[in-house]
């Protein structure tokens, strides 16, 4: 039995936050947020185990105004999507 190669070591990527984007509250400009959830009620005719389920999606909603940022909303069924 032939040992197999080793995985050569994984290069560190170093990441400076101060380069990053702050997302801010499309509404009030706030920067802070929280975390939140959306309940969505899956029907038992749609859910794999055949019977009503209650799903959490969870977002980011601004702390200080409450509104989710449009683009948390993307794929999940909720609001607005663009």
């Amino acid at each position: 039995m032939s040992n197999p190669k080793p995985m050569p070591p994984k290069a560190e990527v170093q990441l400076d936050l101060n380069e990053a984007d702050t997302i801010t509250c499309q509404e009030c400009g706030n920067a802070s947020f929280i975390q939140s959830f959306f309940l969505k009620k899956i029907s038992a005719l749609m859910s794999p185990t055949g019977k009503e389920a209650i799903v959490p999606v969870q977002v980011f909603s601004c702390g200080n105004c409450g509104t989710v940022p449009s683009k948390m909303l993307e794929g999940t069924g909720l609001g607005q999507e663009s």
